[in-house]
């Protein structure tokens, strides 16, 4: 739909453009008395804009490669981290836990009165 609103003022922008003639390749088609002329006239307008707007899509495309690409490189980067993340929950839960006690330890008896 964005793309369609993109032509769409894309088209705006150049018929505004086109009256004063400072678009390369829009002409005012009104102008010519001929039927012929005025046909390719109006042809060579179409064209023009289907070039623009064929551009136009090739570099919207490349931007939204570059953004799956970027996409792709942060998704790889969260994953790296949660296994870190992983890593040192695991490490301080280690830390935290009691040592167990050696087979040789005898528990101490309590002191008698």
């Amino acid at each position: 739909m964005w793309k369609w609103a993109a032509v769409f003022a894309m088209t705006l922008t150049l018929i505004g453009q086109a009256v004063a003639q400072d678009v390369p390749g829009i002409e005012i088609c009104t102008a010519e008395k001929s039927m012929e002329r005025r046909t390719s006239c109006l042809q060579s307008n179409v064209n023009f804009l289907m070039r623009s707007i064929a551009k136009l899509t090739q570099d919207h495309q490349q931007k939204l490669d570059a953004a799956n690409r970027q996409i792709d490189a942060l998704k790889a980067s969260v994953v790296s981290l949660q296994a870190k993340v992983g890593e040192l929950q695991a490490a301080n839960a280690a830390k935290a836990a009691p040592h167990p006690a050696k087979p040789n330890d005898k528990p101490k008896e309590p002191a008698a009165k």
